[in-house]
């Protein structure tokens, strides 16, 4: 496991033998702080190849409308291009994130990503682990 980045609202890992990155979420995130985080993940997740990636956003509230459009038009082309396969996405524990992260689970569903929504990171990263 290395460590990509890391302030007081996030932390990023890659798990380059197992083709992972792995996001958590310390507390609400926005604006430049999240996209720094999905840039220096994406950064990694090409470095080492990776086809996996885990979200802990459990401590995450609803993504702001400029960070998911952001996301559209900035991240998401990269990973996909690098090959996105398998996320497993640990839901906000708040009911509006759950509701704010559907949509956004969905979307990268109808792309071809296989999805998976779990409660625990550590129950997230056993199903990230069996996927080949």
């Amino acid at each position: 496991m290395e460590t990509v980045f890391q302030n007081d609202f996030c932390t990023v890992v890659v798990y380059p033998e197992k083709k992972i990155v792995h996001h958590t979420i310390h507390k609400f995130i926005f604006g430049e702080n999240f996209r720094n985080m999905m840039t220096k993940a994406a950064d990694a997740y090409e470095k080492y190849d990776c086809r996996k990636w885990l979200s802990d956003d459990r401590e995450n509230m609803a993504l702001a409308e400029e960070d998911i459009k952001w996301g559209q038009e900035n991240w998401e082309n990269r990973i996909l291009k690098t090959g996105w396969d398998y996320w497993a996405l640990v839901m906000p524990k708040k009911a509006l994130g759950q509701l704010n992260m559907k949509p956004i689970r969905d979307r990268y569903k109808g792309m071809g990503v296989t999805v998976e929504t779990f409660s625990d990171a550590d129950e997230a990263m056993k199903w990230l682990e069996s996927q080949d």
